[in-house]
């Protein structure tokens, strides 16, 4: 349908970031394997600009002796926007799965005064 229409770039960036959640990259390793190595949050627009937070990224951790490259995904502590739509879904995932020490939110907050901010 838009054959032939020259949109201004920051529509066609508005159009994509509005439709896509994330972005899950998997790249092959030094050891030829793949692996997810990002998995990256879209989450909107900041004047001409996609904003994206990279919610787990792969750490890799070292290479074994046969040159497997060792590592996992790891989050990044940020919890993605779109957490409210994964819930209303049937999708519960506690605040450890983007990498919050419950028991450091639980202390920091026995520190809070009561009645401050």
């Amino acid at each position: 349908m838009m054959a032939g229409l020259e949109l201004p770039v920051k529509i066609v960036r508005q159009q994509i970031s509005s439709a896509i959640d994330l972005i899950v990259q998997q790249s092959r390793l030094k050891d030829g394997s793949r692996k997810v190595t990002a998995i990256t949050e879209v989450a909107g627009m900041e004047g001409d600009v996609v904003v994206l937070n990279d919610i787990f990224k792969f750490e890799q951790t070292g290479i074994d002796a046969n040159g497997k490259v060792l590592g996992q995904l790891k989050p990044t502590g940020i919890r993605p926007l779109f957490e409210k739509r994964l819930e209303a879904a049937g999708f519960k995932l506690g605040p450890e799965v983007f990498g919050a020490n419950i028991a450091e939110m639980l202390a920091a907050n026995q520190r809070r005064p009561k009645g401050g901010r």
